[in-house]
This record gives C-alpha cells, sequence and structure tokens, in this order.
C-alpha cells in the first residue's frame, strides 16, 4: 500500500516539475533570441565600422536612459500590450492571429466616426463609447477569419492576411473621399487623413507636453482582465483546454468550433481597441501609416512574453524600449535606417524560432512523461 501511495505523490512531483521546467523555458528561450539577434547585429555593425557597445549604449538611453525615453517606450508599449493579449487568448486556442493591423484599422475608423458623429457629447461618454465602438469593429473583422475556420477549416493565417489588406484599402477609400480633412481638401494638398477629433473625445496625458496618455492604464487594466478570464473562467478554461487538446476537449463536451471562433473574435476586439487608442491618445485624428506595425509587432511581443497576460507587461515595455531606442539609434551613429529594421527584423526572427524550439522540447518531455506514467501503471 505505501509502494502505491508513493507513485502518485512522485507523478504529482514529476507533473509540478515539468510544469516549472516548461515556464522556465518559455521565459527564458525568447529573451535569449533577443540577445542572438542583439549579437548578429553587433557583426553587422562592425563590418559597417560602428561601435556596437556606442550604438547599443545609445539605444539603451534612448529608451529608458531618461524620463522622456520611459514616457516614449511606455506609449509604443501601449498598442503592443493590447494586441499581444488578443494574440495570448487565440494561441491558447491554437488558431493564430495575423490580421492585428485590419483589426486596429477597423476599431480605429468605427471610434472616428462615433467621436465625428457625437462632437457634444462629455467625455466621460464619449471616450468609452469610442472605446467599445473600436473594440465591437476589430471584434467583428477577427470573427470573419474565426468563423471561416471554425465553420469551413479555412486557414486563418491566409484569411487574416486578407483581411488586413480589406480593411487597408477601405480606409486609403474612406481617407481620400468620406473621412478626409476639409481643410486639406479646401487647400488642395488632398492629405490622406481625418479631421482632427473633437477635443472632449481625447485621452488625457498623464504627464504634460508628453505622449504619455491615460490609455496605458487601460492597457494595464486589460491584461489584469484577460489573466483572470483564462485563468478563472470556464470559459476562460475551455479555451486553453481546446488549445491543449482539441480531441480531448471534444470528448469533454467543449465545443471546439465556438471556442475558436470566440477567441479570434476577442483578439480582434483587442486589437480594435489598441486601433482607437492609439487615434485617441496619440495622433488624434486617422492619417497613413498610423498603425506603426503594431498588428504584427503585438505578436512577437506576445512571444517575448511567454504567451502570458501579465508576463506580456515588461515584454511589451521592453520591446517598446527597443522601437524607441532604434530611432535613437540610428540618429546617434548614423546608422542606415534599413539596418534598423533589419535588426528588429532580427529580433522578431529569432523570437518566433525560439519559440518553436520550446515547443520541440516539451513535446518531447511530454512523451518522455507519458511513457513514464505507463509504466508506473504497469
Amino acid at each position: 500500500m505505501k509502494e502505491k501511495r508513493g507513485k502518485p505523490r512522485s507523478l504529482r512531483n514529476a507533473l509540478a516539475q515539468g510544469s516549472g521546467f516548461e515556464l522556465g523555458l518559455r521565459t527564458l528561450f525568447p529573451f535569449l533570441g533577443v540577445l542572438v539577434a542583439l549579437v548578429i547585429s553587433a557583426v553587422v555593425l562592425l563590418i559597417l565600422r560602428v561601435n556596437p557597445l556606442t550604438a547599443y549604449g545609445a539605444m539603451f538611453r534612448g529608451a529608458f536612459g531618461s524620463s522622456s525615453g520611459w514616457y516614449q517606450s511606455l506609449v509604443k508599449a501601449t498598442p503592443l500590450l493590447l494586441v499581444g493579449l488578443g494574440i495570448c487568448i487565440a494561441f491558447k486556442a491554437s488558431v493564430i492571429n495575423i490580421g492585428g493591423e485590419g483589426q486596429i484599422i477597423m476599431g480605429a475608423l468605427a471610434g472616428t466616426v462615433v467621436a465625428f458623429s457625437m462632437p457634444e457629447a462629455p467625455g466621460i461618454i464619449l471616450v468609452p463609447v469610442c472605446m467599445a465602438a473600436g473594440f465591437l469593429a476589430g471584434a467583428f473583422w477577427g470573427f470573419i477569419p474565426g468563423y471561416l475556420k471554425a465553420r469551413y477549416k479555412v486557414n486563418e493565417i491566409l484569411s487574416t492576411i486578407m483581411m488586413n489588406h480589406i480593411a487597408l484599402q477601405f480606409m486609403n477609400f474612406l481617407l481620400s473621399g468620406p473621412l478626409m480633412d476639409p481643410e486639406a481638401r479646401s487647400a488642395g494638398t488632398f492629405l490622406a487623413q481625418t479631421a482632427r477629433l473633437p477635443e472632449n473625445s481625447w485621452l488625457s496625458r498623464i504627464v504634460p507636453q508628453t505622449l504619455m496618455h491615460s490609455g496605458v492604464y487601460v492597457a494595464l487594466l486589460m491584461a489584469i482582465v484577460v489573466y483572470v478570464f483564462l485563468w478563472r473562467t470556464t470559459i476562460g478554461f475551455e479555451i486553453r483546454a481546446v488549445g491543449l487538446n482539441p480531441q480531448a476537449s471534444l470528448y469533454s463536451a467543449i465545443n471546439v468550433r465556438v471556442n475558436q471562433a470566440l477567441s479570434m473574435t476577442l483578439a480582434g476586439g483587442l486589437a480594435g481597441l489598441a486601433g482607437i487608442i492609439e487615434i485617441l491618445g496619440v495622433h488624434r485624428r486617422i492619417l497613413e501609416g498610423f498603425t506603426g506595425g503594431f498588428g504584427f509587432t503585438g505578436i512577437v511581443a506576445a512571444l517575448l512574453g511567454s504567451l502570458h497576460p501579465l508576463g506580456l507587461i515588461p515584454a511589451s515595455i521592453l520591446f517598446g524600449g527597443l522601437l524607441v531606442g532604434a530611432n535613437t539609434m540610428q540618429r546617434a551613429v548614423q546608422v542606415p535606417s534599413a539596418l534598423i529594421q533589419a535588426i528588429l527584423g532580427l529580433v522578431v526572427l529569432f523570437v518566433s524560432g525560439s519559440t518553436l524550439g520550446i515547443q520541440q522540447i516539451i513535446k518531447k518531455r511530454r512523451i518522455g512523461l507519458t511513457a513514464a506514467l505507463k509504466d508506473d501503471h504497469a
């Protein structure tokens, strides 16, 4: 009897150690990916006869060496955090959301239309309504590929990429016609941008004379909400179960299709919220290129944060700092802008590659654990 009681205890210990091992891998590997990318970039800098220490020192100082750098990094981190939270939800259900760019655009457009349609509404009402409109528009844009995936097994990578192009062309149409700035039209400049939004729809600036806005608080709050949703609710449990084992979920009476569509819808909603917050807090009008590639960069931030809502907070700040610091480095050491894009691209490549490596290691470890479990029962 004592031997039989010992086996479950050893099994629980093995499972606990395995869980800790996996968490360690998911935390360590992405940061190693960033380090390897920076080392390779240092070699390129040496070829260009630029001191890597000087370049990286300028990057660090630009991002975190002053209060201004911190503020800029946090502003950049805000949309990354919101998009990344949606990526976390989607990945937990084993679906991949590449449609962040389109969802950001649709969220920004919906919130902007609401702001223009309610110019006299008090800010305490108008701002939440604009955010709700942005969330719903992004959610709708995410629901379409989610439904196609669940109902017809359409590859969500292809469908979300196509949805990005549709959203971009729709925005270009509106900016060159119905939503074009009337002042730009009358002046004959025909700039592809909207008029400035009503002041009562602007997000307040936390620090005067900076771009640091109150949307940062919204993003942090949403990180907590998503954590509670995924780990403290029945729906969140079902989404995670679907991602871990769809077949076992079916046998447990969990609707795999509904949860996959729901995860894409929520991911789209969070990206749409990121879009309208970026407009209300930073630009205060829609203009070409306002997305800044956040829809794609948010994926890397999510991977860097080990696909955990709370881990995504420091990961977003770090990646936001990389975006800010890279621009500072370019000005400080006079390197081509293409090199900055290459460095960021290397970070994306190695962080993504580290995630694939983690999955292979965890898969082999789980197979070994399953075999050990069978031996215990034999």
